[in-house]
Protein backbone atom coordinates (compact mmCIF):
# COMPACT_ATOMS: atom_id res chain seq x y z
CA UNK A 1 0.00 0.00 0.00
CA UNK A 2 1.59 3.35 -1.18
CA UNK A 3 1.95 5.75 1.82
CA UNK A 4 -0.37 9.11 2.66
CA UNK A 5 0.64 12.26 0.49
CA UNK A 6 2.81 14.35 2.48
CA UNK A 7 0.65 17.64 3.50
CA UNK A 8 3.62 20.42 3.52
CA UNK A 9 0.64 23.00 4.32
CA UNK A 10 2.64 25.96 2.64
CA UNK A 11 3.03 26.74 -1.13
CA UNK A 12 6.03 27.12 -2.69
CA UNK A 13 7.60 30.57 -2.72
CA UNK A 14 10.56 32.97 -4.50
CA UNK A 15 12.63 32.76 -1.46
CA UNK A 16 11.14 29.47 -0.44
CA UNK A 17 11.07 27.17 -3.52
CA UNK A 18 9.44 23.29 -2.81
CA UNK A 19 11.41 19.88 -3.98
CA UNK A 20 9.56 18.11 -6.68
CA UNK A 21 10.54 15.44 -9.08
CA UNK A 22 11.56 18.02 -11.98
CA UNK A 23 13.70 19.96 -9.41
CA UNK A 24 13.37 23.20 -7.52
CA UNK A 25 8.88 25.13 -8.39
CA UNK A 26 10.08 28.88 -7.16
CA UNK A 27 6.32 30.71 -7.05
CA UNK A 28 6.38 34.32 -8.93
CA UNK A 29 3.49 36.29 -7.14
CA UNK A 30 2.30 39.46 -9.29
CA UNK A 31 1.81 42.50 -8.26
CA UNK A 32 -1.42 43.31 -8.83
CA UNK A 33 -2.10 40.55 -10.82
CA UNK A 34 0.14 42.62 -13.64
CA UNK A 35 3.46 41.93 -15.39
CA UNK A 36 4.56 44.46 -18.17
CA UNK A 37 6.10 43.45 -21.26
CA UNK A 38 9.40 43.52 -20.38
CA UNK A 39 8.75 41.62 -17.21
CA UNK A 40 6.87 38.63 -19.57
CA UNK A 41 9.70 38.44 -21.94
CA UNK A 42 12.47 38.82 -18.73
CA UNK A 43 10.35 35.91 -16.64
CA UNK A 44 10.14 33.66 -20.33
CA UNK A 45 14.08 34.08 -20.47
CA UNK A 46 14.49 33.11 -17.07
CA UNK A 47 12.13 29.77 -17.49
CA UNK A 48 14.16 28.49 -20.33
CA UNK A 49 17.98 29.73 -18.49
CA UNK A 50 16.79 27.80 -15.14
CA UNK A 51 14.29 26.11 -15.52
CA UNK A 52 12.20 23.25 -17.75
CA UNK A 53 11.24 26.43 -20.12
CA UNK A 54 7.77 26.51 -18.90
CA UNK A 55 5.14 28.55 -16.70
CA UNK A 56 2.67 26.89 -14.45
CA UNK A 57 -0.39 29.57 -14.11
CA UNK A 58 -1.34 28.04 -10.43
CA UNK A 59 -5.66 27.99 -9.59
CA UNK A 60 -4.44 31.44 -7.12
CA UNK A 61 -3.22 33.42 -10.39
CA UNK A 62 0.55 33.06 -9.54
CA UNK A 63 3.23 31.84 -12.23
CA UNK A 64 5.78 29.18 -11.15
CA UNK A 65 8.84 28.05 -12.55
CA UNK A 66 9.82 24.41 -12.68
CA UNK A 67 12.84 22.11 -13.05
CA UNK A 68 15.40 24.99 -10.85
CA UNK A 69 18.30 23.13 -10.07
CA UNK A 70 19.29 23.92 -6.71
CA UNK A 71 22.76 25.62 -8.09
CA UNK A 72 21.04 27.81 -10.05
CA UNK A 73 18.57 29.18 -7.27
CA UNK A 74 20.50 31.96 -6.26
CA UNK A 75 21.14 33.20 -9.96
CA UNK A 76 17.27 32.66 -10.57
CA UNK A 77 16.08 35.15 -7.44
CA UNK A 78 18.70 37.54 -8.99
CA UNK A 79 16.98 37.56 -12.18
CA UNK A 80 13.44 38.18 -10.58
CA UNK A 81 15.10 41.03 -8.62
CA UNK A 82 15.86 42.83 -11.14
CA UNK A 83 12.51 42.18 -12.58
CA UNK A 84 11.04 43.58 -10.03
CA UNK A 85 9.04 40.46 -9.43
CA UNK A 86 10.37 39.70 -5.83
CA UNK A 87 9.96 41.06 -2.82
CA UNK A 88 13.25 41.69 -0.84
CA UNK A 89 11.89 40.33 2.43
CA UNK A 90 10.87 36.73 2.52
CA UNK A 91 8.26 36.92 5.32
CA UNK A 92 6.65 39.72 3.02
CA UNK A 93 6.67 37.36 0.24
CA UNK A 94 5.22 34.09 1.69
CA UNK A 95 1.94 36.82 2.81
CA UNK A 96 1.62 38.42 0.10
CA UNK A 97 -1.20 35.65 -1.27
CA UNK A 98 -3.62 38.54 -2.64
CA UNK A 99 -6.09 37.91 -5.50
CA UNK A 100 -6.95 41.09 -7.38
CA UNK A 101 -9.60 41.59 -10.22
CA UNK A 102 -7.91 41.84 -13.51
CA UNK A 103 -9.87 44.69 -14.96
CA UNK A 104 -8.36 47.33 -12.68
CA UNK A 105 -7.16 50.54 -13.75
CA UNK A 106 -4.79 53.04 -12.27
CA UNK A 107 -6.22 54.64 -9.34
CA UNK A 108 -9.58 53.06 -9.43
CA UNK A 109 -11.14 51.32 -5.93
CA UNK A 110 -8.99 47.80 -6.54
CA UNK A 111 -6.17 49.72 -7.61
CA UNK A 112 -6.11 51.69 -4.31
CA UNK A 113 -7.22 48.99 -2.34
CA UNK A 114 -4.31 46.95 -3.78
CA UNK A 115 -1.94 49.44 -3.00
CA UNK A 116 -3.58 49.89 0.59
CA UNK A 117 -3.43 46.19 1.07
CA UNK A 118 0.57 45.38 0.32
CA UNK A 119 1.36 48.35 2.81
CA UNK A 120 -0.36 46.75 5.40
CA UNK A 121 0.47 43.32 4.99
CA UNK A 122 3.56 43.50 7.60
CA UNK A 123 0.75 44.13 10.25
CA UNK A 124 -1.20 41.04 9.86
CA UNK A 125 -0.74 38.70 12.81
CA UNK A 126 0.56 35.71 12.28
CA UNK A 127 -1.43 33.10 10.21
CA UNK A 128 -1.20 29.72 8.56
CA UNK A 129 0.51 30.28 5.16
CA UNK A 130 -2.04 29.54 2.85
CA UNK A 131 -4.42 32.45 3.87
CA UNK A 132 -5.41 34.18 1.12
CA UNK A 133 -7.05 37.38 0.22
CA UNK A 134 -9.42 38.37 -2.51
CA UNK A 135 -9.62 42.08 -4.13
CA UNK A 136 -13.05 40.77 -6.05
CA UNK A 137 -14.01 44.95 -6.66
CA UNK A 138 -14.29 44.94 -10.63
CA UNK A 139 -16.92 45.53 -12.92
CA UNK A 140 -18.25 41.93 -11.58
CA UNK A 141 -17.54 39.40 -9.50
CA UNK A 142 -15.35 36.70 -10.38
CA UNK A 143 -13.89 35.19 -7.10
CA UNK A 144 -16.23 33.61 -5.30
CA UNK A 145 -14.98 30.07 -6.01
CA UNK A 146 -11.70 30.83 -5.88
CA UNK A 147 -9.36 30.28 -2.83
CA UNK A 148 -9.20 32.68 -0.04
CA UNK A 149 -10.35 33.64 3.39
CA UNK A 150 -10.71 37.44 3.28
CA UNK A 151 -13.20 38.78 0.75
CA UNK A 152 -12.90 42.49 0.02
CA UNK A 153 -16.90 42.24 -2.04
CA UNK A 154 -19.28 45.27 -2.99
CA UNK A 155 -22.50 44.86 -1.36
CA UNK A 156 -25.84 44.35 -3.65
CA UNK A 157 -26.13 48.18 -2.58
CA UNK A 158 -22.81 48.89 -4.19
CA UNK A 159 -21.08 49.40 -0.52
CA UNK A 160 -17.93 48.31 0.02
CA UNK A 161 -17.59 45.40 2.23
CA UNK A 162 -15.23 42.81 4.38
CA UNK A 163 -16.38 38.99 4.12
CA UNK A 164 -15.23 36.08 5.55
CA UNK A 165 -14.62 33.33 3.60
CA UNK A 166 -17.55 30.57 4.51
CA UNK A 167 -20.22 33.16 5.85
CA UNK A 168 -23.16 34.23 3.38
CA UNK A 169 -23.03 38.21 4.44
CA UNK A 170 -20.38 40.59 4.91
CA UNK A 171 -19.67 43.42 6.82
CA UNK A 172 -20.55 46.67 5.08
CA UNK A 173 -17.08 49.75 5.94
CA UNK A 174 -15.92 52.70 4.30
CA UNK A 175 -12.67 52.52 2.13
CA UNK A 176 -10.57 54.16 4.50
CA UNK A 177 -11.89 51.80 7.24
CA UNK A 178 -10.72 48.59 4.92
CA UNK A 179 -7.72 47.61 6.39
CA UNK A 180 -8.56 48.36 9.73
CA UNK A 181 -11.06 46.00 9.38
CA UNK A 182 -8.82 43.37 7.77
CA UNK A 183 -6.92 43.63 11.16
CA UNK A 184 -9.74 42.87 13.16
CA UNK A 185 -11.07 40.16 11.36
CA UNK A 186 -7.74 38.76 10.72
CA UNK A 187 -6.82 39.25 14.41
CA UNK A 188 -10.45 37.25 15.53
CA UNK A 189 -9.22 34.41 12.95
CA UNK A 190 -6.15 34.05 15.25
CA UNK A 191 -7.11 34.99 18.29
CA UNK A 192 -10.01 32.53 18.20
CA UNK A 193 -8.04 29.10 17.08
CA UNK A 194 -8.24 29.90 13.21
CA UNK A 195 -4.73 28.43 13.03
CA UNK A 196 -5.54 25.09 13.71
CA UNK A 197 -8.14 24.39 11.42
CA UNK A 198 -5.92 26.43 8.61
CA UNK A 199 -8.29 28.05 6.77
CA UNK A 200 -11.30 30.42 7.69
CA UNK A 201 -14.30 28.25 5.88
CA UNK A 202 -12.82 25.41 8.01
CA UNK A 203 -12.91 27.55 11.49
CA UNK A 204 -16.65 28.89 10.75
CA UNK A 205 -17.59 25.16 10.94
CA UNK A 206 -17.00 25.17 14.79
CA UNK A 207 -16.90 29.08 15.64
CA UNK A 208 -19.71 31.27 15.03
CA UNK A 209 -18.59 34.54 13.26
CA UNK A 210 -19.40 37.22 15.45
CA UNK A 211 -22.80 38.90 13.84
CA UNK A 212 -21.20 42.23 13.73
CA UNK A 213 -19.15 40.88 10.51
CA UNK A 214 -22.75 39.73 8.90
CA UNK A 215 -24.88 43.03 7.99
CA UNK A 216 -24.84 43.08 4.25
CA UNK A 217 -25.53 40.60 1.48
CA UNK A 218 -23.09 40.40 -1.21
CA UNK A 219 -23.39 41.20 -5.27
CA UNK A 220 -24.55 38.36 -7.38
CA UNK A 221 -21.59 36.66 -8.95
CA UNK A 222 -20.75 37.12 -12.68
CA UNK A 223 -19.60 33.92 -14.40
CA UNK A 224 -16.37 33.23 -14.69
CA UNK A 225 -14.15 35.26 -17.81
CA UNK A 226 -14.29 33.01 -21.01
CA UNK A 227 -11.28 32.88 -23.16
CA UNK A 228 -12.17 35.21 -26.56
CA UNK A 229 -12.13 39.25 -27.29
CA UNK A 230 -12.09 41.79 -24.69
CA UNK A 231 -12.22 45.46 -24.75
CA UNK A 232 -8.46 45.68 -23.18
CA UNK A 233 -6.87 42.49 -24.83
CA UNK A 234 -8.04 39.27 -25.98
CA UNK A 235 -8.07 36.64 -22.61
CA UNK A 236 -6.53 33.25 -23.46
CA UNK A 237 -5.98 30.17 -21.30
CA UNK A 238 -3.63 27.66 -20.43
CA UNK A 239 -3.97 23.79 -20.45
CA UNK A 240 -3.83 22.60 -17.53
CA UNK A 241 -2.04 26.11 -16.13
CA UNK A 242 1.21 24.83 -18.38
CA UNK A 243 2.66 27.76 -20.43
CA UNK A 244 5.38 27.14 -23.11
CA UNK A 245 7.81 30.04 -22.65
CA UNK A 246 8.94 30.55 -25.93
CA UNK A 247 5.56 30.55 -27.14
CA UNK A 248 4.21 33.28 -24.39
CA UNK A 249 7.68 35.59 -25.52
CA UNK A 250 6.66 34.93 -28.98
CA UNK A 251 2.91 35.55 -28.12
CA UNK A 252 3.81 39.32 -26.60
CA UNK A 253 6.35 40.57 -29.41
CA UNK A 254 4.09 39.52 -32.13
CA UNK A 255 1.09 40.98 -30.77
CA UNK A 256 2.34 44.14 -29.74
CA UNK A 257 0.77 43.80 -26.33
CA UNK A 258 2.31 45.98 -23.44
CA UNK A 259 1.20 44.10 -20.52
CA UNK A 260 -0.17 40.83 -19.48
CA UNK A 261 -2.65 40.00 -16.50
CA UNK A 262 -3.04 36.80 -14.72
CA UNK A 263 -6.48 35.66 -13.01
CA UNK A 264 -8.18 32.48 -11.81
CA UNK A 265 -9.38 29.62 -13.80
CA UNK A 266 -5.79 29.41 -15.94
CA UNK A 267 -6.54 32.19 -18.02
CA UNK A 268 -4.43 35.78 -18.42
CA UNK A 269 -4.97 38.77 -20.63
CA UNK A 270 -2.58 40.17 -22.85
CA UNK A 271 -3.35 43.88 -22.41
CA UNK A 272 -3.70 45.98 -25.37
CA UNK A 273 -2.35 43.21 -27.62
CA UNK A 274 -3.77 42.82 -31.31
CA UNK A 275 -5.96 39.56 -31.79
CA UNK A 276 -4.47 36.65 -32.46
CA UNK A 277 -4.94 32.70 -33.64
CA UNK A 278 -2.64 32.47 -30.29
CA UNK A 279 -1.41 28.94 -31.72
CA UNK A 280 -1.14 26.61 -28.31
CA UNK A 281 -3.11 28.55 -26.14
CA UNK A 282 -6.72 28.02 -25.17
CA UNK A 283 -8.93 30.72 -27.13
CA UNK A 284 -12.26 29.50 -27.21
CA UNK A 285 -14.60 29.04 -23.73
CA UNK A 286 -16.06 25.49 -25.23
CA UNK A 287 -12.49 23.92 -25.58
CA UNK A 288 -12.96 21.15 -23.13
CA UNK A 289 -9.19 21.48 -21.42
CA UNK A 290 -11.11 24.42 -19.21
CA UNK A 291 -13.38 22.17 -17.38
CA UNK A 292 -10.22 18.89 -16.75
CA UNK A 293 -8.30 19.57 -13.85
CA UNK A 294 -4.29 17.68 -13.84
CA UNK A 295 -1.46 18.30 -11.69
CA UNK A 296 1.98 17.20 -13.45
CA UNK A 297 1.95 14.26 -12.07
CA UNK A 298 4.61 11.32 -12.33
CA UNK A 299 7.59 11.60 -12.84
CA UNK A 300 7.77 15.13 -12.01
CA UNK A 301 6.17 15.44 -8.81
CA UNK A 302 7.26 12.68 -6.00
CA UNK A 303 4.60 11.97 -4.43
CA UNK A 304 2.49 10.89 -7.34
CA UNK A 305 2.62 7.30 -9.04
CA UNK A 306 0.81 7.65 -12.58
CA UNK A 307 0.81 10.12 -15.40
CA UNK A 308 -1.68 12.77 -15.54
CA UNK A 309 -2.43 15.22 -18.18
CA UNK A 310 -2.71 12.87 -21.20
CA UNK A 311 -5.27 11.07 -19.62
CA UNK A 312 -6.61 13.93 -18.51
CA UNK A 313 -6.68 15.37 -22.39
CA UNK A 314 -7.78 12.46 -23.59
CA UNK A 315 -11.09 12.53 -21.19
CA UNK A 316 -11.82 15.97 -21.32
CA UNK A 317 -12.96 15.76 -24.43
CA UNK A 318 -15.56 12.74 -23.63
CA UNK A 319 -17.41 15.42 -20.64
CA UNK A 320 -20.85 16.05 -21.12
CA UNK A 321 -21.33 20.09 -21.05
CA UNK A 322 -21.05 21.30 -17.29
CA UNK A 323 -19.15 18.56 -15.81
CA UNK A 324 -15.71 18.60 -14.89
CA UNK A 325 -12.79 16.50 -14.61
CA UNK A 326 -10.19 16.12 -11.92
CA UNK A 327 -7.15 14.09 -12.22
CA UNK A 328 -4.47 13.75 -9.25
CA UNK A 329 -1.44 11.96 -9.05
CA UNK A 330 -2.46 11.63 -5.06
CA UNK A 331 -5.04 12.52 -2.56
CA UNK A 332 -3.86 15.52 -1.85
CA UNK A 333 -5.66 16.75 -5.23
CA UNK A 334 -3.20 19.83 -5.52
CA UNK A 335 -4.75 21.20 -8.97
CA UNK A 336 -8.57 21.23 -7.83
CA UNK A 337 -9.05 21.15 -3.84
CA UNK A 338 -12.34 20.69 -4.24
CA UNK A 339 -15.32 17.89 -5.77
CA UNK A 340 -15.64 17.01 -9.64
CA UNK A 341 -18.04 15.67 -11.39
CA UNK A 342 -15.35 12.75 -12.36
CA UNK A 343 -12.16 12.35 -9.73
CA UNK A 344 -9.32 9.94 -10.52
CA UNK A 345 -6.66 9.89 -7.82
CA UNK A 346 -3.06 8.14 -8.72
CA UNK A 347 -2.58 5.15 -6.09
CA UNK A 348 0.40 2.50 -6.79
CA UNK A 349 0.37 3.42 -10.05
CA UNK A 350 -3.28 2.58 -11.12
CA UNK A 351 -6.09 5.06 -10.22
CA UNK A 352 -9.26 5.06 -8.15
CA UNK A 353 -12.51 6.73 -9.22
CA UNK A 354 -14.49 9.04 -7.34
CA UNK A 355 -17.91 10.82 -9.04
CA UNK A 356 -18.91 13.81 -7.76
CA UNK A 357 -16.02 14.43 -5.16
CA UNK A 358 -12.28 15.09 -4.60
CA UNK A 359 -9.47 12.60 -4.76
CA UNK A 360 -9.51 12.04 -0.84
CA UNK A 361 -13.24 10.85 -0.90
CA UNK A 362 -13.74 7.01 -0.87
CA UNK A 363 -13.69 5.77 -3.93
CA UNK A 364 -16.73 3.92 -6.04
CA UNK A 365 -14.03 1.50 -8.01
CA UNK A 366 -10.40 0.91 -7.37
CA UNK A 367 -7.16 0.04 -9.39
CA UNK A 368 -8.47 1.30 -12.81
CA UNK A 369 -6.14 1.59 -16.27
CA UNK A 370 -6.65 3.96 -18.24
CA UNK A 371 -8.03 1.96 -20.62
CA UNK A 372 -10.20 0.76 -17.82
CA UNK A 373 -11.54 4.23 -17.19
CA UNK A 374 -12.20 5.33 -21.05
CA UNK A 375 -15.19 2.41 -20.86
CA UNK A 376 -16.59 4.44 -17.92
CA UNK A 377 -17.50 7.82 -19.31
Amino acid sequence: MSAAPEIRGWCPGAHRPMESGDGLVVRVRPLRAHLDAAQVIGLCALARRYGSGTLDLTSRANLQIRGVAQADHEALIAGLAALALLDEDPALEARRNILTAPDWSEGDLTHRLAGALLAALPWLPALPEKIGIAIDTGAAARFRNASADFRFELAETGQLLLRADGAPLGRRIAEDDAIAALLDLARWFAETGGPVAGRMARHLKTRPLPPEWQDSTPRPQTGPLKPGPAPDGPILGAAFGQIDATALETLMQETGATALRVTTGRLFQLRGARPTDAPGFVTSPGDPRLAAHACPGAPFCPQATVETRAIATRLARRLAPGDTLHVSGCAKGCAHPRAASLTLTGRDGAFDLVRNGTPWDEPRQRGLGPDDIETLI
